[in-house]
């Protein structure tokens, strides 16, 4: 009792290097990622939760497949379904947002593969945590998912909905 933090074994010094602290009260950005799955609409709205209680903004962002030269024609069929899935879920959330009026939030796009691209919006927003869903896939049980590769990175408090 009434001992020193540093008394207690706590480095002081260490503590300065925390990456996720950027001089606010909890969390001023809460990403998640959406791709229209149900895990990712779970994700969507547990983050809206977290934003709306936290007065945080909400960022949604979708990542589009980028095609190369080698997709061909198949490329550019890739990119229009990426733009045309876009616009289906902005005109989904503004749909949904419109009996929420407590939760500031905004939909970014990226292109790419999803981790990359959440990580560069993560990055450029300087965001506080990230949400995403849990991957519905059976393969990534083997190869690891989005949310895995994420957590590994170690560079925000990642939350993965079921």
């Amino acid at each position: 009792m009434g001992e020193t933090p540093e008394a207690q074994g706590f480095d002081a010094q260490g503590f300065d290097k925390h990456v996720f602290e950027y001089g606010v009260d909890g969390p001023k950005v809460i990403l998640a990622g959406i791709d229209g799955s149900d895990s990712a609409w779970r994700a969507a709205a547990y983050a809206a939760g977290l934003a709306r209680r936290q007065g945080s903004l909400l960022v949604l962002v979708y990542v589009q497949p980028i095609a190369t030269a080698a997709w061909g024609q198949a490329g550019i069929s890739l990119v229009e379904t990426g733009e045309q899935i876009a616009a289906e879920l902005l005109a989904y959330i503004e749909k949904e947002a419109q009996h929420v009026d407590s939760i500031r939030w905004e939909f970014r796009t990226a292109q790419g593969d999803p981790f990359n691209g959440l990580v560069a919006v993560a990055d450029e927003l300087r965001a506080d945590a990230i949400v995403v869903g849990a991957s519905e896939r059976a393969g990534h049980r083997m190869f690891g998912s989005v949310a895995v590769r994420l957590v590994k990175a170690g560079r925000w408090p990642v939350t993965v909905v079921p």
